[in-house]
Formats: structure tokens, C-alpha cells, sequence
């Protein structure tokens, strides 16, 4: 007998993680529906409860408190812009939502749910019946990875654009659960493995992202993709600079999770982190550009990043 269908619309986060709780392992959270109705047409994400975020109005914040940015995870990415204070401090991200699919869907889109976009993968983000006739791969009930030939493991490419701005100025989530709420680092709830790309708990709701205002960064951001809007990244590169010399580079595109590099250049020269960002990148073929391109582009794009960094 099929199950049900419901659809819920609640105005809080405690009464959304409350019906999450009810639902284990048949719901999904919604807000800008972009990716996770596109996964579900798909097939690629089956759920039976919908939990529909956007009456909640706490999620919609932007404020500031204790010198830190707070910015709800339901904010759209077009509305970025709105807020004086997100464009005149991080300057970088609206640039960086601004390069996140088309305007049509950026008007949609939330910041929290770029931040946790499916991993994609050319041989699984297709519809069902291509799927079943091209052979099912790993994260998708399979047995095989059909991009390596592998049997252990899924190489489905992390493609947020956002989420590598913000791990290279050190943000944070605050997240609430059933088991109440927290902060964490952002770049630590990414797994690394392209079957579970996050390890956050099942009813795990993000309230803001929080990003500090005592500290200046120097933010150079690049992407790569086959038209310049619509697609998803082939590569995305982030590097940012403080006045005292510590760096981050951050690289979406080309690993399950996001690849980083840690860092001062009062201690390595820049050559030093391009060869390290370049070795810890687990770049396989599974995108419409080549492995061995998207290498080299990447080695360009940090390069050029390095000289606007330095020259800024």
C-alpha cells in the first residue's frame, strides 16, 4: 500500500524539527525547492512528508551580534545584494551568488540550501529511466562508480559556490536538532564522501550563517562552467588574504567535499599552496569537462588569483 503524501508549513523551527522527528527517514525540508524537488523529480531523493521552511521568519534574518554577521539561512541569493552591510563587508559572496544558476532561480534559491546542495555527478543527475539504462552507480543503489570504475567509492563533485566564499572568511552554523542546537565550523560538516557529502544529523535545521566583522579579508573567487549561466561548477576557486598574511584557499568542483588549504604567507610562498590545493584534490571524470582540464585551469585560476591578491 503507498504511503501517504503530506505536506507541512510550520512557523517555527522547533515545530519543523518536531515533524521531522515523526517522519524519520521519509522527509524532506524545502525552502527554494531548486535542488531538492529537482533530486525528487529525478528520483535521485524520495520522501513522503514536505516540510516547507519559508513561513519561518527567523530564518529570514540578517543581523549583527557580539561583532559577528548573522545571516538567515533562508535568505534568497538574489537578495544578497539588499543588504548593505553583507555588500560592503563580504563583497565576495554576492559576487559569488550572483554566479549560482540563473536570475529566475537565484530569486528563489536560499543561501542555506547552496550551502547544502546535492553533490553532483554527470552520471547521476539524470532522470530515472537514463539512470537504469546507463547501469546504476554507487550513489545510486549500484555497485560500481561508473566515472572510476571503482567499487568503494563515490567521487560525486561538491558544487556549491557560496560555501567555499564563506569557509575561506571562517564561517560558522548555528544548527538546531532535535537535540537542541549548536555552532560549528561550516567547512567541517562536509564528509568527503560523495554518497553521505554531509555529516549533519537528519532533523538538523540551519538557523544562520555567522561570519565575523573583526576581521578584513581580501577575497578572490573564480568559477569555471560550460555557459555563463545555468550550470553548475566545473570549478570554483577561492582564495582569501588578511592584512597579517594568513590565507585559506578553498576549491569546490573537483572533490567530494571542499578542498583546504590552510595557510600564511609570511611562512610558504604561493607556489607552495597551488602544488598543495592541486595534490589534496581528488579530481575524477565525471563532468563535462576533461580531468586533466579541469587540473589545469585549476592551477591557472589559483595563479591568477594569487597575482590579484598580491597586486590588491
Amino acid at each position: 500500500m503507498p504511503t501517504e503524501k503530506q505536506y507541512f508549513k510550520p512557523t517555527r523551527i522547533e515545530d519543523a524539527i518536531k515533524i521531522a522527528g515523526e517522519h524519520p527517514g521519509d522527509f524532506c525540508y524545502v525552502a527554494g525547492g531548486t535542488d531538492v524537488l529537482v533530486n525528487k523529480y529525478q528520483g535521485n531523493k524520495e520522501c513522503n512528508c514536505l516540510i516547507d521552511l519559508t513561513d519561518i521568519a527567523e530564518l529570514k534574518a540578517v543581523s549583527v551580534e557580539d561583532n559577528h554577521l548573522m545571516i538567515g539561512s533562508l535568505i534568497k541569493l538574489d537578495d544578497l545584494k539588499k543588504h548593505e552591510i553583507i555588500v560592503e563587508k563580504y563583497p565576495t559572496l554576492v559576487l559569488a551568488a550572483h554566479e549560482v544558476a540563473s536570475p529566475m532561480l537565484r530569486k528563489t534559491a536560499t543561501l542555506g540550501g547552496n550551502i547544502l546542495c546535492e553533490n553532483r555527478c554527470s552520471f547521476y543527475n539524470q532522470s530515472e529511466w537514463w539512470r537504469e539504462a546507463i547501469g546504476y552507480c554507487l550513489k545510486c543503489d549500484g555497485d560500481i562508480c561508473i566515472a572510476t570504475g571503482g567499487r568503494k567509492a563515490c567521487f560525486s563533485k561538491f558544487v556549491s559556490d557560496t560555501a567555499p566564499v564563506l569557509i575561506s572568511a571562517g564561517a560558522k552554523l548555528e544548527l538546531h536538532d532535535l537535540d537542541g542546537s549548536k555552532i560549528v565550523d561550516l567547512e567541517t560538516i562536509y564528509t568527503g564522501d560523495g554518497i553521505q557529502p554531509r555529516n549533519l544529523s537528519p532533523t538538523a535545521i540551519i538557523k544562520s550563517i555567522i561570519l565575523p566583522l573583526n576581521q578584513d579579508y581580501r577575497i578572490v573567487f573564480k568559477k569555471l562552467r560550460p555557459r555563463e549561466a545555468v550550470d553548475f561548477t566545473s570549478l570554483t576557486t577561492v582564495i582569501s588574504l588578511t592584512d597579517n598574511g594568513d590565507l585559506k584557499v578553498v576549491v569546490g568542483g573537483v572533490d567530494p567535499a571542499p578542498v583546504v588549504v590552510d595557510g600564511s604567507l609570511n611562512s610558504n610562498t604561493e607556489d607552495f599552496y597551488v602544488k598543495k590545493a592541486l595534490a589534496k584534490a581528488r579530481v575524477v571524470d565525471n563532468d563535462y569537462y576533461t580531468r586533466k582540464y579541469r587540473r589545469e585551469m585549476m592551477h591557472l585560476f589559483l595563479e591568477q588569483s594569487f597575482e590579484e591578491l598580491l597586486d590588491g
